[in-house]
């Protein structure tokens, strides 16, 4: 058996070879079990959250979907002390146990027809119970494998975790297609679309298989043997400003960031063909899978080069590019997708012009305002429109490509639609229009590798053995559980808003212009780095 000495520790090619596998199915399992809630958000709306609106119902599940990362930061510090205080292996083997057994529970819960408003309130628990696990997870298995990584492969190692994320994504698409193609659409509703859910323990069956094959990381078994493993981690990780410095730039220069963009490449990107360009569900789920599968390569090969040129420079040079190009991506990707429909956006935009054009998603009751009912009855037809301000007290108006309409008649607003080339019934592209859309989630996917590919190895180094799993843990899971997570509500918040499709990248644009800042001007360089 090939060995080779790296740092104080013996490195084994086969040894390593499980490490990385048995943690990447790990990382790939959990991320499955988290993302299929965010996969199956539209029938999830249906089902537990039947408000009087559909986009209320949409809203209120992908707000769901973000409290499950809201309490990521908790399970962070509860599994990071225990990672820093007991060792990684038994940490995350602890972690993917809750975090399966949290999943499958969804799979079994009554829907609000069957037990009303306690339906949502268990979902809500169910979702809380999976941040949490997925609190220790991410930086358990990164930990992990950097810790029996050599130096000058160490970015290269880790970008497997980075990349089983993306696995856990397309596993989750894959599943519900698979799952969706045996059943009609009333019993999808009625009781298919728990199968993804359920499936989580053989996911949770075969990852606890492999992971009790693992033995401790070197690094902390050294720690251990010496006596210094830390007293309590969660104080020693943030008792000076430089400590704190660090934890500052992981949160605000990379775990926001890296986060926001990869959560556009898949679910903004997946909300944006659904709703507006009115793609069928799994023709969308079809196109978002295949980008995300070549998606995968950009994560390793980011990874890899990493350990040639630094960890910073393809995370700054990606922030750029993002800036610059996630805006023209999505238009292209609409002019691909839907082209009929994109051209009636540019042709015939919608404008209402009134006095108090306000909008509440929300609204249980009705709009308060006559302009705000206009906006929701186009609202609930998923067509963009801009606003304009009126004469007050003046009924609000509508137009069409600058054709006055009645809002109020229903079949002439339809009729009015549909000559514009509103096609707002549901559509398949041809090949050559998905291939076109899957190529612009897959650019969207390079910056994402970019900028996530370097990141597990960056943050091991970033931070000292004792304290380690504790110190990127917090930050990593606070900026992809808050800035990240509620990702989705907040676009699609923007979007119904607002009347703009394309409204909800300004969120993921203004989060990316803060951490270009912060890791171009505060992000120090690590590849290469001993890990004490």
């Amino acid at each position: 058996m090939a060995t080779a000495v790296a740092g104080d520790y013996v490195v084994d090619a086969k040894r390593d070879r499980l490490v990385i596998l048995a943690s990447s199915l790990g990382t790939v399992f959990e991320w499955y079990d988290f993302f299929i809630y965010g996969t199956l958000a539209a029938v999830i709306a249906k089902l537990f959250f039947p408000a009087a609106s559909e986009t209320a119902g949409f809203l209120l599940a992908l707000a769901t979907f973000g409290a499950g990362f809201g309490v990521r930061p908790l399970g962070a510090i509860l599994f990071g002390y225990l990672g820093d205080k007991l060792g990684r292996k038994y940490t995350f083997l602890v972690t993917i146990t809750l975090m399966g057994l949290a999943t499958a529970a969804v799979g079994l819960l009554p829907t609000y027809a069957q037990i009303g408003i306690a339906a949502p309130i268990l979902l809500v628990i169910c979702r809380l119970l999976q941040g949490l696990a997925l609190g220790g997870e991410y930086g358990g298995a990164a930990i992990y494998v950097a810790e029996h990584a050599p130096k000058n492969k160490r970015g290269f190692y880790t970008s497997f975790i980075q990349a089983s994320v993306i696995g856990g994504f397309l596993l989750s698409v894959i599943v519900v297609l698979t799952s969706n193609a045996f059943v009609d659409p009333i019993q999808w509703e009625a009781w298919g679309w728990r199968v993804p859910f359920l499936f989580s323990l053989v996911l949770l069956g075969i990852s606890l298989w492999v992971r009790l094959k693992l033995k401790e990381s070197p690094v902390f078994q050294a720690i251990k043997e010496a006596g210094e493993c830390a007293k309590n981690p969660v104080k020693e990780s943030f008792d000076s400003w430089p400590k704190l410095k660090l934890v500052l730039v992981a949160l605000f220069g990379i775990a926001a960031g890296l986060t926001v963009i990869w959560y556009t490449a898949q679910f903004q990107a997946l909300y944006f063909l659904q709703n507006t360009l009115r793609i069928d569900d799994n023709a969308a789920r079809l196109m978002i899978g295949i980008a995300a599968m070549f998606s995968v390569f950009w994560f390793i090969l980011f990874g890899w080069l990493s350990d040639k040129v630094g960890r910073k420079k393809p995370i700054v040079i990606g922030y750029a590019l993002t800036l610059l190009l996630m805006f023209p991506l999505f238009h292209w990707m609409a002019a691909a997708a839907n082209p009929e429909l994109s051209a009636a956006m540019e042709r015939s935009p919608i404008v209402v012009t009134g006095s108090d054009c306000r909008y509440d998603p929300f609204a249980s009751k009705g709009q308060e305002t006559a302009c705000g009912r206009v906006l929701d009855v186009l609202s609930k037809k998923g067509v963009a429109y801009s606003t304009t301000e009126g004469a007050a007290g003046a009924a609000p108006a509508l137009t069409i490509g600058g054709t006055a309409v009645d809002a109020a008649d229903p079949a002439a607003l339809d009729a009015a639609l549909e000559g514009a080339g509103y096609k707002t019934a549901k559509t398949v592209p041809s090949f050559a229009q998905a291939a076109q859309v899957v190529l612009a989630i897959v650019i969207i996917g390079m910056l994402s590798g970019m900028t996530f590919g370097p990141v597990a190895a960056l943050l091991v180094e970033l931070f000292p053995a004792r304290v380690r799993y504790t110190s990127m843990s917090v930050p990593y899971h606070i900026g992809t559980g808050y800035f990240g997570g509620f990702l989705p509500f907040i676009s699609q918040y923007i979007v119904a808003k607002t009347g703009d499709p394309f409204a909800g990248l300004w969120y993921t644009i203004g989060v990316v212009a803060m951490t270009l800042v912060v890791t171009f001007f505060w992000l120090p360089e690590t590849s290469g780095k001993e890990l004490d």
